[in-house]
């Protein structure tokens, strides 16, 4: 991949990759992060502090999340 195709790449794809790779390691505290940089990412520079979020987060996003909720049980039973 050269510089122009990173370039177009949003940060918001930068930051599911990241969320994904630390789901996949099951580290709760890295997610939690993550998740609220990627919700800032995608919503920044929209409206102000009223702004209300109405599209569909995409179908990773969606699976990502279903993966924060299972890990935040699990963690929780242990």
């Amino acid at each position: 991949m050269d510089q122009d195709e990173k370039d177009k790449i949003r940060l918001s794809d930068r930051i599911l990759s990241a969320l994904e790779l630390a789901l996949k390691q099951k580290d709760l505290k890295i997610s939690e992060l993550l998740v609220r940089s990627l919700e800032l990412s995608m919503t920044r520079n929209t409206g102000g502090t009223e702004f209300i979020e109405r599209r569909d987060y995409p179908p990773e996003i969606e699976k990502a999340m279903e993966m924060l909720y299972e890990l935040r049980d699990q963690q929780d039973i242990v």
